[in-house]
């Protein structure tokens, strides 16, 4: 399994300036019914100017200090690499990965982002680099930004409708990440990707989620090639919704894996955290220590056991993604 070179420098920081930039525009702008959003560039020049300089200034440097995209899976399916941040008060911190299964010493990459409600990553383009972000703030507003398509946009309002928005990755078999997202009644909802940050109008995939209190994942955690998710019930079971590549009907029936997951209070997927080709997940307990677990491929059994990497602290956080 060929190793990811990456920068340590924090470089890849930049790429979620890039989408709060154009997130914060998104607050000023007439809001879009989030049932049909709509995408259009910043109404502000000197926003867009600054989110298109710094993501053509990120590829530039990634270029240089020779970031490349993963390997693939055993399956087929893109490993991704992910850098993780945390937003504690309106402060932005990153963590790159220390190609080991940890990450390197936290960095400082931005502040007064009180307005920032929720981001998540994407790969879009599909070279293993989750290099494109979606971010909304605080009045229902989503903005996008990416390194391959640098200037800022506004995707569209009324995103407060939802209290779960992620991107597990492709869906729906095109080639764009799609995003999930779950509103107040427990409905899921599917927003299809152009790969661009365009997303076409919603569509209902179930409903009675409300019963899980996380929801995350990304990629493929059981090599077939298709994006999965996992949950964690109210009662602390984990289930594994292994992906069906059906945009009418996204995953096949839930796997249960075991119980105990009401010990943490916060899951995010990351990619290929220990780089050896698979999807892992990471979680929070509530003295804020970070463990990880590493993907297997598969469905009944997705996980290693978990190994601490981060003893104590993580808890400052309000939003990790």
């Amino acid at each position: 399994m060929a190793k990811t070179a990456f920068n340590r420098t924090g470089a890849l920081s930049r790429v979620t300036v890039a989408a709060l930039t154009a997130a914060l525009v998104a607050t000023g702008t007439s809001a879009v019914a989030a049932d049909n959003p709509g995408t259009t560039k910043n109404t502000s020049s000197t926003a867009a100017t600054a989110a298109s300089e710094i993501a053509k200034s990120i590829k530039k440097q990634q270029q240089k200090k020779g970031v490349s995209g993963r390997s693939t899976a055993k399956s087929g399916a893109a490993a991704e690499f992910r850098v993780l941040q945390g937003l504690s008060g309106g402060d932005l911190y990153g963590y790159i990965p220390n190609g080991s299964g940890g990450y390197e010493a936290r960095e400082f990459w931005d502040f007064d982002l009180q307005w920032l409600k929720n981001a998540v990553q994407a790969d879009n383009d599909g070279d293993g680099l989750a290099d494109d972000v979606w971010s909304w703030d605080t009045s229902g507003g989503m903005g996008y930004s990416s390194g391959e398509n640098p200037e800022g946009v506004y995707i569209g309002g009324g995103w407060n409708t939802f209290n779960k928005v992620m991107s597990p990755g492709n869906l729906g078999g095109a080639a764009g990440a799609d995003l999930l997202a779950r509103d107040g009644s427990g409905n899921l909802w599917l927003y299809l990707g152009y790969g661009n940050g365009k997303v076409a109008p919603k569509a209902k995939v179930g409903s009675g989620w409300n019963i899980y209190n996380h929801i995350a994942g990304v990629g493929d955690l059981t090599d077939d090639g298709k994006a999965d998710i996992v949950t964690v019930d109210k009662s602390g079971v984990l289930w594994v919704h292994p992906g069906s590549g059906d945009y009418k009907k996204p995953f096949n029936a839930r796997v249960k894996v075991g119980g105990g997951w009401n010990a943490f209070n916060y899951l995010v997927g990351v990619g290929d955290l220990d780089m050896d080709g698979r999807s892992d997940l990471i979680a929070r307990d509530k003295a804020g220590a970070l463990f990880r677990y590493s993907g297997t491929g598969t469905a009944s059994k997705p996980f290693k056991p978990m190994a601490k990497i981060g003893t104590s602290g993580w808890n400052t956080y309000r939003l990790m993604f």
